[in-house]
């Protein structure tokens, strides 16, 4: 006799406040920080949105949560370490998560409620700074100014419409063509010298104007 017997319907994951967050962050990423509700959040993952409270008390709870997440993927600085090469490492962790996250970087710096590995980010941070010899005003200078860099710079960075190495070409050519009037010189020039050459990425701004703080920093201690 044929068989007639039915798979066994998978069974899904039990929940819990680690799954939980972990599927707020796929679908943040996914559709954006806006997209993420208590309901949409219950209905990627196949429950009730009762069944959530259990393990969040509110989007409050969940963003809190997600955003910790973030920085636990960032690596720790080493008060032991250089500083300048700690903060130019950290630097492009937090660049390297926010390509990962572009949500995140309006939220990073916006909870009231930090989370354990927040907190630990922030004061190796500032324990990195304070051990090279920064005062206390000057730690808090820098600290501010690189990330004002750092998140300015992924905010750029996600808005632009290419990405990557030899991708600017195909959007900006048609840009260009409009500059043949002459009205835009300087913008033919950059253009034409610099954001058509082969190999351009626009990324590669990054280190260039890391490197220019870094440099400022460093002379502010003499």
């Amino acid at each position: 006799m044929p068989d007639t017997a039915q798979p066994l319907p998978q069974r899904r994951p039990p929940l819990s406040r680690e799954r939980v967050l972990g599927c707020a962050v796929d679908l943040a990423d996914e559709s954006g920080i806006a997209a993420l509700t208590i309901r949409s959040l219950a209905q990627s993952m196949g429950t009730k949105p009762m069944s959530l409270y259990y393990y969040v008390a509110n989007k409050d709870e969940i963003l809190d949560g997600i955003v910790d997440m973030v920085f636990h993927e960032i690596a720790l600085p080493s008060p032991a370490g250089d500083w300048r090469e700690e903060m130019h490492r950290r630097a492009h962790e937090v660049r390297s998560a926010l390509k990962r996250h572009p949500w995140a970087v309006g939220l990073l710096e916006s909870r009231s409620a930090p989370g354990e590995a927040n907190l630990r980010h922030h004061e190796a941070t500032l324990a990195t700074l304070r051990a090279a010899g920064f005062s206390v005003q000057m730690t808090a200078h820098a600290y501010a100014l690189l990330d004002s860099y750092i998140y300015g710079f992924a905010l750029q960075e996600a808005a632009l419409p290419f990405d990557g190495r030899d991708t600017a070409a195909e959007i900006t050519a048609p840009i260009v063509e409009r500059f043949s009037t002459g009205q835009y010189p300087h913008m033919m020039e950059i253009a034409t010298e610099h954001v058509l050459k082969p190999g351009y990425d626009f990324g590669d701004e990054f280190d260039f104007g890391l490197n220019l703080i870094l440099d400022g920093l460093s002379r502010s201690m003499r």
